[in-house]
């Protein structure tokens, strides 16, 4: 199953180019109307799985995915009625985390919607549209409530009254500008709320488009945006859109490369990004290994061994009897599972274990 994450930001800001260089697409960018999300698949790169290859020769590799979904709309005014709000919002609900792309580069062809370039001033108003769809949807919900309070039964009205009390907690927070995301819920609440897909409640990475010129200032940037925007659930770098997109569409790898490296880039814009991505959603990968394939399993770090198993079928979480289990340095030092089971370093675990990074599995399970 692929991580979903939604592609938002104003008009011009890029978000299109951005769309095309995290998934070595072609989507059309510029003043064309979009008619339909562009969605695509990038590849989680994971040299882990090339030594497993090399080790079990596999009929093929497998890495983990995340789809990227770049809807054809603004997200500006989304908290309003709009044509497009309900199919928009409908969209996003799915996606696990959101990228916001913000604008700081320069080029007077391109007219920025705002007048000029303030990727600050940007990211509030970004953080704004999403507190607004919010609300709009909990101002709604809670409409219902009231009117369901009147009619309802004595074991209803508990529950109605408690669901009323959290959502007005939660809008007195967002009306502060305080994002879902950064609101102190318990782990309960978080889960109470999850049905609605609250926007500002998804974890954000906001992407500075950055000019080839603005390069040898990466670093300068992301620190002054994370200074005033950085929180545990919300990331800020500086990606140079038009720049990546050139050279993930190159089809001689060495060459984007070396273009890379010309230009001071110790590592592909799409690493980067996937790996703030997994850190903010707090994900890890498990791999599993043999003569079918090598592939990588993404799950939220602290998952249990008998969810994981699920991760690959639910038959396999249902019937789950035990996990045979190797970690990844200790598999490619012993060099094969026979030499790794005879200095007792494969071993068994049972439902509970916590899956950690890395770990080599093998379910046993009955249905």
């Amino acid at each position: 199953m692929s991580v979903g994450i939604g592609i938002i930001g104003l008009p011009e800001s890029g978000r299109t180019t951005v769309f095309n260089a995290l998934t070595k697409g072609n989507a059309a960018i510029g003043i064309q109307a979009q008619k339909a999300p562009h969605i695509g698949i990038s590849k989680v790169p994971d040299a882990r799985l090339i030594k497993l290859a090399e080790m079990f020769n596999p009929k093929k590799i497998v890495p983990a995915e995340i789809k990227y979904l770049d809807i054809g709309a603004s997200i500006k005014g989304i908290g309003k009625d709009s044509s497009i709000s309900g199919e928009y919002l409908a969209q996003l609900s799915n996606v696990d985390a959101l990228i916001n792309v913000v604008r700081s580069f320069a080029d007077d062809s391109i007219v920025h919607s705002s007048g000029s370039i303030d990727p600050a001033r940007d990211i509030n108003n970004m953080n704004m549209e999403l507190s607004f769809s919010d609300l709009t949807i909990m101002e709604r919900r809670m409409e219902r409530i009231t009117n369901s309070l009147k009619s309802a039964k004595p074991d209803e009205r508990q529950q109605y009254k408690s669901e009323q009390e959290l959502l007005a907690k939660i809008k007195t927070e967002l009306e502060k500008d305080i994002p879902i995301r950064e609101q102190n819920l318990t782990e309960e609440e978080q889960k109470s709320i999850v049905g609605y897909q609250f926007l500002s409640a998804k974890p954000l990475l906001t992407i500075v488009n950055i000019g080839e010129a603005q390069l040898a200032d990466t670093q300068k940037i992301e620190e002054e945006m994370n200074a005033k925007f950085g929180t545990a659930s919300h990331h800020v770098i500086a990606f140079c859109g038009n720049l990546e997109m050139e050279l993930a569409q190159l089809d001689d790898e060495e060459s984007a490369a070396s273009f890379r490296s010309d230009f001071g880039l110790e590592e592909p814009g799409l690493d980067r990004v996937i790996k703030q991505s997994y850190a903010l959603l707090g994900l890890i990968s498990f791999l599993t290994a043999g003569a079918d394939e090598c592939r990588a399993w993404p799950i939220t770090e602290g998952t249990v061994a008998q969810k994981a198993a699920g991760k690959i079928h639910s038959d396999i979480e249902r019937g789950f009897i035990r996990a045979e289990i190797i970690s990844y340095e200790d598999l490619i030092n012993c060099g094969s599972l026979v030499e790794g089971k005879k200095r007792g370093l494969l071993r068994l675990e049972g439902k509970t274990y916590i899956v950690k990074d890395g770990d080599v599995i093998n379910f046993l399970f009955n249905v």
